[in-house]
């Protein structure tokens, strides 16, 4: 499909900066397959599920990954977004241009990289030096990695290290936040126990690849970034039983939508999954694993509208998304949330 069938004007002020407190404040739009787009609220989520229900959240953790370091004089900026081995990240590279392999970068508190190799799509395998994981250097080194249209607009500070993290998070690999789960508070999570829905978690390390712009002109052409995912299977094991019961499997993010699909047979069975997955769904994808998704609103042109829109229908997604901006919704990482129930 054409890439600019996906595209649509977003004004700068619809783009949030912060996120509303507290986070079951934010604003829902309920999406379903005929009629208006419904306004709500995050905190009405228990009276619009079915008792038997199930909620999916991924319950990784954002690691401080972005680094900033000098190669000699050159000013070099890193973004980690996929480890290779214990010392070995792959990494999208600022002012790439003066580096080149064999290039020793120097980061804050004494950490050190070797540019290793440059891939196609320019990023680049950085090495580590010494004994420590490189997650204990990020801590002393690394910055947290806010989204562009965030971090472009102001700095990072000390609230986003805990607005930028679920109240999920617990498996330290992501370089951006599962956000459709940002809005998700104890009190709302002991709501929907009382109303009969459930959750259950995975993992899926979210890359920086998740904010690429998509820059083929046909989808076909655009190549996913692969991430790491697991589901185990006792996990599995519930879900499916879940679904044979009547209930709904409704993934909390893109993220977690994504690495159920992954898992998922052409039989409809969801099954213990532990790898990369680098599936990119667009319209005419026959979804197999979810019955809706929760999430926030996606930037233009990106993979993440390509896949509400499969979900939903383009038409359908485009009206709903003229209705958001139209009524101030707040928009991307930070912003509101939407329920879409094909």
């Amino acid at each position: 499909m054409r890439v600019d069938l996906f595209d649509f004007e977003l004004p700068p002020e619809n783009i949030a900066l912060r996120p509303v407190r507290p986070r079951d404040a934010a604003r829902m739009l309920v999406v379903g397959p005929h009629g208006a787009p419904d306004d709500r609220c995050v905190n009405q989520l228990p009276s619009l599920l079915r008792r038997g229900d199930v909620l999916v959240f991924n319950d990784t953790r954002v690691i401080p990954a972005q680094l900033e370091g000098k190669r000699g004089e050159a000013r070099i900026g890193a973004t980690l977004h996929k480890r290779i081995d214990l010392r070995r990240w792959q990494a999208f590279v600022r002012n790439a241009k003066r580096l080149h392999e064999g290039d020793r970068i120097a980061f804050p508190a004494g950490v050190e990289a070797v540019a290793e190799q440059r891939h196609v799509d320019g990023s680049w395998t950085l090495a580590f030096a010494g004994d420590e994981p490189v997650e204990v250097l990020l801590e002393r080194a690394g910055q947290m990695p806010l989204p562009p249209y965030i971090a472009g607009k102001r700095p990072t500070d000390a609230a986003d290290q805990q607005d930028y993290q679920t109240m999920f998070a617990a498996e330290k690999g992501a370089v951006a936040a599962p956000t459709a789960a940002l809005h998700f508070t104890p009190g709302l999570m002991a709501g929907l126990a009382e109303a009969g829905v459930a959750h259950e978690t995975l993992t899926l390390h979210v890359g920086a690849g998740t904010f690429l712009p998509v820059k083929a002109e046909d989808t076909a052409d655009h190549a996913m970034h692969a991430e790491w995912g697991r589901i185990d299977a006792l996990t599995a094991d519930r879900l499916n039983a879940a679904r044979q019961a009547g209930g709904r499997v409704i993934a909390v993010g893109t993220t977690s939508l994504r690495l159920l699909e992954s898992a998922t047979g052409e039989d409809g069975i969801i099954r213990p999954f532990e790898g990369d997955t680098a599936i990119f769904i667009t319209p005419g994808y026959r979804f197999r694993a979810i019955d809706g998704l929760m999430t926030n609103f996606h930037l233009p042109k990106s993979t993440l509208f390509m896949l509400v829109s499969a979900l939903m229908g383009l038409e359908n997604m485009q009206a709903a998304y003229a209705h958001a901006i139209a009524a101030g919704y707040r928009f991307y990482s930070y912003g509101d949330s939407s329920l879409l129930l094909p």
